[in-house]
């Protein structure tokens, strides 16, 4: 993967699988009309009962972690993958299923990756709806099974993790110095509507007005205060918060100072700073040369790191954008490769 003219590996770091039964579990949600969740049933039928060549490879490359995902691998030239379970994961189930389900998965994907260790870094699945017992299946993932971290589909069933009641999940993942990676899914039933009719709720618009809104709650609400040694890792280069830092931070300052929310508390640093600090972007489904110069620039070198968004944005001819940055190879082995290496601790 590496030569004199490459000399860097490529890690692809937000990467989807599905295990199979999750994908038989997900049709039989939407076929029995049990998710209260109209993004989800917009969104997953469209993938699961869409039958187009295109939805169709999608759910293909999805379930599989053997053959055809490597030959994908090879045929773009990525070296790794850090592999964690699709949106919106184990959160569309109710508690006892999400909780039983989670170690079964997690288990899954670590078999796959003793089959290739050299390919495979895996982020594990668990269930915010409990969060005790997702910060317990954090600890042995990670202990046990050698994962790298979490991944966290945006709000479980409208609920964020800004709420004290989901802190114990940031205070496992500080302790085990793992990041967690809040990966979007469609907004909540009481915020998709105006998206939802204009078909702007999925990746096309949605995605990043959910999670960029999510990432501002948890910095806002004082969990980088309370666990500053926190790390979140945020795909899509941000959900577009780079762009507007230099008005978050103003209008925090003001609303600080004049008391506008009576929930509004200080914090010790502007909110731009945890993003330099606690928070890493990906360049998952953004390869986009003047917004991946932009995240380098504002938010630091170090904390941008390169994902393809296998296998919804699966475009081979994308990694070449990457490749012909106008950056120095010093800095492309950073971005695709030690950056990654750091973060997930590979």
């Amino acid at each position: 993967m590496t030569s004199d003219d490459q000399p860097y590996l490529r890690i692809a770091t937000e990467e989807a699988y599905a295990p199979p039964d999750m994908i038989e579990r997900y049709k039989r949600i939407i076929k029995d009309g049990l998710s209260n969740d109209p993004g989800f049933d917009s969104l997953m039928g469209y993938f699961l009962f869409n039958d187009s060549p295109r939805t169709n490879d999608i759910v293909a490359r999805l379930q599989d972690l053997d053959e055809r995902r490597i030959g994908d691998m090879d045929a773009t030239g990525i070296a790794k993958q850090v592999i964690s379970m699709t949106a919106p994961g184990l959160q569309i189930f109710d508690t006892d299923t999400a909780v039983g389900l989670a170690p079964d998965y997690n288990d899954q994907l670590a078999e796959a990756i003793r089959r290739h260790p050299d390919r495979y870094v895996g982020l594990a699945a668990i269930a915010p709806q409990d969060p005790a017992a997702a910060a317990k299946e954090l600890e042995r993932a990670v202990s046990t099974l050698g994962f790298k971290g979490a991944i966290i589909n945006s709000h479980t069933h409208g609920e964020y993790l800004d709420d004290t009641k989901f802190w114990g999940i940031f205070e496992a993942a500080e302790a085990l110095g793992v990041p967690i990676y809040i990966h979007p899914q469609t907004p909540p039933a009481n915020m998709i509507g105006p998206l939802l009719e204009a078909g702007l709720d999925g990746a096309i618009f949605g995605f990043a007005v959910e999670t960029g809104m999510h990432l501002l709650r948890i910095i806002v609400s004082g969990v980088f205060d309370r666990f500053p040694g926190c790390k979140l890792v945020i795909g899509h280069l941000g959900e577009g918060i780079p762009y507007w830092l230099f008005r978050i931070d103003f209008f925090h300052r003001g609303i600080v100072q004049t008391k506008r929310y009576a929930n509004f508390r200080p914090l010790k640093k502007q909110p731009s700073e945890y993003m330099k600090e606690n928070i890493y972007v990906t360049t998952s489904g953004m390869a986009w040369e003047p917004a991946i110069l932009y995240a380098r620039s504002v938010l630091g070198n170090d904390h941008v790191l390169y994902a393809m968004d296998y296998p919804y944005q699966y475009v081979p001819e994308e990694v070449a954008v990457t490749d012909n940055l106008p950056i120095t190879a010093a800095e492309k082995r950073q971005l695709y490769q030690t950056n990654a290496e750091q973060v997930f601790q590979i």
